[in-house]
Parts: structure tokens; sequence; C-alpha cells
């Protein structure tokens, strides 16, 4: 199965069974993901390097504005879509088959998850797979030991307190905290 292939697959949505091409591909782009990211996680790299890297590890290139603090973590790498700006803190894990997009100046803080695959219901058929996209907009803050569920969409300015778990869409400058998330409080945002 071609690269291009898998991003129609996994935009469609559709149900991904066990032992199938689809879940063959799965295995492959883990292969090469974890190969990138021991490179990435066992020595010292510089900025440049760490976006050289970071790169080839999601398939297309960052832009120089780009951060990481290494360890980081995925088991797949080529469904990440990253803005200008963007800073991802220590012990980060994005499970991004199902597509993970982050917007211009975002940052997110250590131990961040982020999941885009749920397991089928029927313990008959567990190890089938349904990929779902997530979407966090530009200038989102998302603190420390967060979790970020499939199909969630966090609107621009928006902030996840730390040790949140958003199982729902969060609205553009909202602040929400807990598990689950819940929104506490609009940002108000001054004009200068």
């Amino acid at each position: 199965m071609e690269l291009e292939q898998f991003y129609e697959e996994m935009k469609a949505q559709k149900h991904v069974v066990a032992g199938g091409e689809l879940m063959q591909k799965f295995h492959e782009l883990s292969q090469e993901a974890l190969k990138i990211t021991a490179e990435i996680n066992n020595k010292y790299h510089s900025p440049k390097e760490l976006r050289k890297l970071f790169s080839k590890l999601i398939g297309k290139e960052v832009d120089e504005t780009f951060g990481l603090f290494p360890p980081f973590y995925t088991d797949c790498g080529k469904n990440i879509k990253i803005g200008k700006n963007v800073f991802i803190n220590a012990c980060c894990r994005f499970q991004d088959q199902g597509g993970i997009e982050i917007g211009d100046g975002t940052l997110i803080g250590h131990n961040t998850t982020i999941a885009t695959l749920n397991h089928d219901f029927n313990p008959k058929t567990r190890a089938n797979i349904t990929p779902n996209s997530v979407k966090i907009g530009k200038n989102v803050w998302i603190g420390s030991d967060c979790t970020i569920l499939p199909s969630v969409s966090i609107g621009d300015g928006a902030i996840i307190g730390a040790g949140s778990v958003v199982t729902k869409d969060i609205p553009e400058n909202t602040i929400a905290v807990g598990n689950p998330a819940k929104i506490i409080r609009k940002i108000e945002l001054e004009e200068k």
C-alpha cells in the first residue's frame, strides 16, 4: 500500500480490520517511526538537527520555528501536520494514524498523549480499529500530562489545564480543565 492510499483510508475514517492490508501498513510505518524516534531520543541533537529528524519522521518539512524537547514517541509519524512556531515539550506521545493537525503558535506540555484510534467494542473483533483525527487550533496551550482523545477539535486560543482528559470539542478562547475536561471560563481578549 502506498502512503497516499494510507492517507485516503485514514481520512475516510474507515474501520481497519486486524491483519488486513491497512493494518500491515500501520506496522510498516511503526517500524520506521521507531527507528527515527530512537535516533531523536537517544543522543543530543541541535535544534536544527531535531527539525531535520522530525521532518523525516512526519514526511514533510517542519518550519524553522518548530521546537521539540525529546524524548518524543509516535507509532506512525506520517499523519502529523505541524504549523509554525509550534513547541512540543518532553515525553509526549502521539498516536497519529488517524491524523493529528497542530496549528501555528501551539504549545504542548510535558507528557501529553494524543490518541487517534479506538478499538472495536465487540470483544470478538476487539483488534479492529477505527481512526478519528484530532485537530488543535492556533495559539493553543496544552498543559502537562494531558490526554486528548480521538475526534476532538480544540479551537484557536484555547487553554487545556494540566492533567486534563479531553473527550469532546473545546471552543476557541476558552479554558478547559479536569477529567473529563470541562470549560471553566471564556478567555477575555484585550485589544492591543
